[in-house]
């Protein structure tokens, strides 16, 4: 019962945490997001790489 508790101060902590860092967290978190959409336009031109080499 108090392991519960302590996790939800832990967690309302990291919460009071990110509300003070705010702005640079966001950012942070849309660079990430660029980058997964980096990864998968990367992704899709070796599918399509690999499928055009299929033919041959």
């Amino acid at each position: 019962m108090r392991e519960r508790e302590r996790e939800r101060e832990r967690e309302r902590e990291r919460e009071r945490e990110r509300e003070r860092v705010g702005e640079p967290y966001r950012k942070r978190r849309e660079r990430e997001r660029e980058r997964e959409r980096e990864r998968e336009r990367e992704r899709e031109r070796d599918k399509g790489g690999l499928g055009f080499l299929k033919w041959y």
